[in-house]
């Protein structure tokens, strides 16, 4: 029984390996590209309590190397921190401040999302230009940033065209949980699927996201994904019936967004985790169990198979955590960390089953979905 068990923890990481996308490669950039004509973009960012970054991310928008015509909308969503003049004195410093509208977000309807509401009332009040850029109010773009998107969409006619923000990995807590992160995100969308135009599997990042609004109105606009908690991926769903659509990593474009604590990543998560499996706990018990089956059962198996003295027993095991830990690598070297933090992703596995459980718990609680000070049912 050990043995067959060993054999088939291998197996599935064999699977993972050869037959997931490749997703594990980290390989998906955006090329540089060249064109003779720029259509126009408006910038949409919602900002709530976004005082710490707000500035940087206005100053990097104005600041794209673009050459078609390029406007910001910051929708202030009833911030309390002066977001709003923070944006302005930014567009001001750079003599920019007539491409920058700071809109005073509206109270939070019914049934929606208040990062969803503040995006519908950007969209609202942008000119009727080709492409909208959603972006986070803690995020910075160096200035190819929005070329490379464009170029991107245009020239392969996709609807969408998302990058993973390149996240802070600096505080022992971000190093050890960040890396992994990005590899569990990858491992659920293998970026290459995504990219697949014959593939239906939608994902994407909400921190940067390039929209063709021609196919946002057509897919019914954001009132229809309103009540949405996980916007990216239900973005890129619902724009996937109107093309197709990208999602790669990004070199140029980083969040500012620290992680000094566990407690600041664990509530990143749990406000979403259970989102993620739709709230059903025939879904929660299987990741569960997925996860421990990967990233715990292969340390059991090695250590029982020592104590019992059968090496095809931990061999095996042995196999697949030294897998895991290849797969793991390109992620690592990705972010500039030593080799030697391979060795967090299975403590790191352990821990985001413990926040997803936690965000399930939160759940039933009446407490899930909590972010910025507002609860959603």
């Amino acid at each position: 029984m050990l043995l067959a068990t060993a054999a088939a923890v291998l197996f599935a990481w064999l699977v993972l390996y050869l037959a997931r996308g490749g997703f594990w490669r980290a390989d998906q950039r955006l090329p540089s590209n060249v064109m003779a004509d720029w259509p126009a973009v408006t910038a949409v960012v919602p900002a709530r309590n976004e005082a710490e970054g707000i500035a940087a991310c206005v100053r990097g928008i104005l600041t794209q190397d673009y050459p078609g015509d390029l406007r910001l909308l910051v929708i202030d969503d009833q911030s309390a921190d002066g977001t709003a003049e923070l944006a302005r004195s930014a567009a001001m410093e750079l003599g920019a401040a007539s491409r920058l509208t700071v809109l005073l977000g509206r109270e939070l309807p019914p049934g929606w999302a208040g990062k969803v509401w503040a995006m519908a009332q950007g969209v609202e009040a942008a000119a009727s230009v080709p492409y909208l850029w959603f972006t986070d109010g803690d995020i910075v773009h160096q200035p190819q940033v929005l070329r490379a998107l464009v170029a991107k969409a245009v020239t392969e006619n996709r609807v969408l065209v998302s990058l993973m923000v390149r996240l802070s990995c600096q505080t022992i807590w971000e190093r050890w949980l960040i890396p992994p992160f990005l590899f569990f995100f990858q491992k659920l969308y293998p970026f290459a699927w995504v990219n697949d135009p014959q593939r239906k599997l939608a994902g994407a990042a909400g921190g940067c996201m390039l929209v063709a609004r021609a196919a946002l109105a057509a897919s019914g606009g954001l009132q229809a994904m309103s009540g949405a908690l996980i916007d990216d991926c239900t973005l890129a769903a619902q724009l996937q019936a109107q093309g197709s659509i990208w999602l790669g990593l990004a070199d140029h474009s980083f969040s500012l967004r620290r992680y000094t604590h566990l407690a600041e990543i664990w509530q990143m998560v749990v406000r979403s985790a259970y989102v993620q499996l739709d709230f059903r706990l025939p879904r929660l018990l299987g990741a569960t169990l997925g996860m421990l089956f990967l990233y715990l059962l292969p340390w059991v198996l090695v250590i029982v198979g020592l104590a019992n003295a059968q090496p095809w027993v931990w061999g095996l095991a042995l196999i697949s955590l030294l897998l895991s830990w290849r797969m793991f690598w390109p992620t690592l070297r990705d972010y500039g960390l030593s080799p030697l933090w391979v060795f967090s992703l299975q403590p790191a596995a352990w821990l985001y089953t413990l926040m997803t459980l936690d965000s399930a718990r939160r759940h039933y609680r009446g407490r899930g979905g909590a972010w910025k000070g507002r609860t959603y049912p």
